[in-house]
């Protein structure tokens, strides 16, 4: 189970990678709630699944934002301000891929207030459940298309271009974002 708040698998010092992980994180915890809304239906969480729902709630409302704002604010500005041609190219992409970030939004609003209701109650209504499972669809359509977009074109075209002064900074600023100093002295993690 990927736990929120575990370390990356990587650290902030290939923050790319660390990107990469959050990616791989998103894609668990949208599994997880897809798989809840279809097997349990509205009805009665066994503790497991109520578990599951209630950490992937919290991923959504928590940690993701940050993913989004590593992008937005850290990575894609730097890549902007890359005068090369493996970057013009790229850049029509950042701006579908912030559009996406804002598209996601009521989405990601409607899970969390159907989730947390349905955990609330102990049960969801049929007509809730499939809202529910509705929202989690299109979630799961944009992340796909998004995702590979990030891990096959953003993700590679930023590790060519960007030096290490740029990728370091924004690693630093990651790590920022979620109250860690970094690097700290010895180069590892410091809270």
């Amino acid at each position: 189970m990927i736990e929120i708040g575990a370390p990356p698998l990587r650290d902030f010092g290939d923050p790319l990678g660390v990107l990469s992980d959050c990616h791989r994180r998103v894609e668990r915890f949208l599994g997880v709630m897809v798989q809840v809304a279809q097997q349990a239906r509205g009805g009665v969480l066994k503790s497991e699944e109520r578990a599951a729902l209630e950490g992937a709630l919290r991923y959504f409302r928590e940690a993701a934002p940050k993913h989004t704002a590593d992008e937005e604010q850290s990575l894609f500005p730097k890549l902007r301000r890359c005068e090369d041609a493996a970057v013009a190219l790229v850049l029509f992409n950042m701006d579908g891929l912030e559009a996406d970030h804002r598209t996601v939004i009521p989405d990601h609003a409607q899970v969390d207030q159907l989730g947390t209701a349905w955990l609330a109650a102990g049960r969801a209504s049929v007509a809730s459940t499939q809202l529910l499972r509705d929202a989690l669809s299109r979630l799961e359509r944009l992340y796909r298309r998004h995702i590979a977009i990030e891990d096959t074109e953003i993700f590679p075209t930023a590790a060519r271009v960007l030096d290490a002064a740029s990728l370091r900074a924004v690693g630093v600023e990651m790590a920022a974002r979620r109250g860690i100093l970094w690097p700290a002295a010895g180069g590892g993690p410091q809270a």
